[in-house]
């Protein structure tokens, strides 16, 4: 179970924990990535990040800063930007829109890297998100990457929260392959 807080300003302890997994100087979609910060710590790590949001005013905070790509997109309303793309590592923090799961996983490369956390069903008693449309099952990230992927690390439950109080979390990090097949 989770113990660590979780600070929305600063790179999530568990990306940072995982993100060194990635193949080194790999491609790298940060989905849904606000403002950045995870963006920032992967380009900073020596990896090439296409960042990507709806919030243009977020994705201009990353102006100039080196190994960022930005790409304006609607995720949920508008075509999947990334059909034709394969990436090293993909990393989602703190976003769920069910319907783009297939698309995700299918631009995660061989032995590729997705490291994910967001809200999960109990997050409501503590505030946003309440809707349960974005808020995970119990054992759903697990349930959704099948056969495909080797688990790395997957936890759920509470964490403290920094200002904002406790929240409910489930994460997980995962290689695409099978373990037998993937580089050490």
């Amino acid at each position: 179970m989770p113990t660590e807080s979780f600070c929305p300003a600063a790179p999530s302890p568990w990306i940072v924990r995982f993100a060194p997994l990635i193949p080194a100087g790999g491609a790298v979609l940060d989905l849904a990535c606000g403002a950045g910060r995870h963006a920032r710590l992967l380009a900073g790590m020596g990896y090439r990040v296409e960042a990507v949001d709806r919030d243009a005013d977020a994705l201009a905070t990353l102006a100039g800063v080196a190994n960022v790509t930005t790409r304006c997109a609607d995720l949920e309303n508008g075509p999947w930007p990334y059909y034709a793309n394969v990436f090293d590592g993909i990393v989602i923090s703190r976003y769920l829109w069910r319907p783009l799961f297939p698309q995700i996983f299918n631009c995660l490369g061989e032995g590729g890297v997705l490291i994910y956390e967001t809200f999960m069903e109990g997050q409501q008693l503590y505030g946003k998100p309440s809707n349960p449309a974005f808020l995970l099952r119990p054992g759903e990230l697990l349930e959704l990457v099948g056969k495909r992927f080797t688990v790395v690390a997957f936890e759920q439950g509470e964490i403290a929260g920094a200002e904002s109080g406790p929240q409910v979390i489930q994460r997980i990090c995962v290689r695409r392959g099978r373990p037998d097949k993937l580089p050490v």
